[in-house]
């Protein structure tokens, strides 16, 4: 027979300053856990969801990233032509030849260099991004110096704000507007035409092309058609899959986020044990009581487990309302295959609360099971005569 649970939720009104303090212990645990993991989470989710399913970006053959990879001009003008590339309402390839160069920024307030991308676009390259849009200012014109920048690093680095003038290479550019990418990688980046980058950098041919196929049929044919051209050298693959295969970047912060977890999940533990002893020296008469009526010495285990996983899944619930404002807070790490800024923002979803609340039922199974044991098997004769 099983003891009621309306007997365990008393009980924690009962004792309701040990079972405050277990819940601030476990709401502290998940919180930590919610804000590292989420931090993670944003970082991945910058880098997979940039691009669009029919794009192809072009590289040279064993470049990782564009900052290492160079595409002749000769090279852009065949592939641009091949078969598969889509065209638009004129007729005109769907390619973008681009160029991207690391630069050195101060930061805002602290004046330390960071990386950030400058990326040169054509402007058939704007057209296949429709995720990036002009929310201040006005569009960048091609050869005069002019450069757009995403509202997130324009908030992160100085001389980056619009009418502010920055020295890049061999020039000054002009900021004339502000653009927000939605959340993906693009966020991380200043924007400038691709020629006038070239010219400030000294870069003759290009760092990357970027292809719209016709379908999803079409664009694996393309990369087949590119990367079977040997003159070319080049290498083709998914927009897509190219920026995840760059979410290895967040591998270190999933690791960090499991392993500080795991460490305060092993105290909050102990002090759930802590807790559930005290419950247990507090209702010793209680428990004989229980025995006595003919309760099991399983009945008493589950019951006291029960208790607490309920005392951790509260303060489960409480660390995921103290981890809500971490939510959409935008920062930045180095993006260790490009040593570039990354800008993006903690992300918490659903699956990671769920997680969050099976992570503090688990410390409360742990922290409860020692504790449960020995009110389940403390004999009855001894449990009645304590006073």
């Amino acid at each position: 027979m099983a003891i009621p649970l309306k007997y365990n939720l008393r009980n924690l009104f009962v004792r309701r300053v040990t079972t405050l303090m277990t819940v601030f212990t476990v709401a502290l645990v998940v919180a930590v856990f919610i804000a590292i993991m989420s931090l993670a989470n944003g970082l991945s989710s910058a880098l997979v969801s940039t691009g669009a399913v029919e794009n192809v970006i072009v590289l040279r053959d064993g470049s990782q990233t564009e900052i290492q990879s160079t595409v002749t001009r000769e090279a852009f003008q065949i592939i641009q032509t091949l078969p598969g590339v889509a065209r638009d309402s004129k007729g005109r390839p769907l390619a973008s030849a681009e160029t991207a160069v690391l630069v050195n920024l101060p930061r805002r307030g602290t004046g330390q260099p960071s990386n950030v991308t400058i990326r040169g676009v054509s402007e058939t390259g704007f057209a296949m991004r429709p995720q990036v849009k002009l929310v201040a200012g006005r569009m960048l014109r091609p050869g005069l110096g002019e450069a757009i920048v995403s509202r997130t690093i324009s908030e992160r680095f100085e001389s980056t704000a619009i009418g502010e003038t920055i020295h890049l290479g061999r020039r000054d550019w002009k900021v004339v507007g502000l653009f927000d990418a939605g959340g993906t990688a693009f966020d991380s980046e200043i924007w400038a035409d691709v020629n006038d980058v070239g010219g400030a950098f000294d870069r003759v041919n290009y760092s990357s092309a970027l292809l719209r196929a016709e379908n999803v049929a079409a664009r694996d044919l393309l990369k087949d058609r590119i990367e079977a051209e040997q003159r070319l050298k080049l290498e083709a693959k998914p927009e897509l899959k190219y920026y995840e295969e760059q979410t290895s970047a967040g591998g270190p912060i999933k690791a960090l986020g499991i392993f500080v977890g795991v460490i305060l999940g092993i105290g909050a533990c102990f002090g759930g044990m802590n807790t559930m002893y005290a419950a247990v020296a507090f209702r010793t008469r209680e428990i004989g009581t229980l025995r006595a009526l003919g309760f099991s010495k399983a009945s008493i285990l589950t019951s006291f487990v029960i208790e607490s996983v309920i005392i951790a899944l509260i303060g489960g619930v409480v660390g995921c309302v103290l981890s809500i404002p971490f939510n959409g807070v935008a920062t930045g790490t180095t993006n260790f295959r490009t040593f570039s800024e990354l800008a993006f923002s903690f992300r918490i979803t659903p699956d990671l609360v769920i997680s969050a609340l099976i992570f503090a039922a688990i410390m409360g199974v742990f922290g409860g099971l020692l504790p449960s044991r020995f009110a389940a098997r403390m004999p009855i004769t001894k449990a009645l005569r304590q006073m």
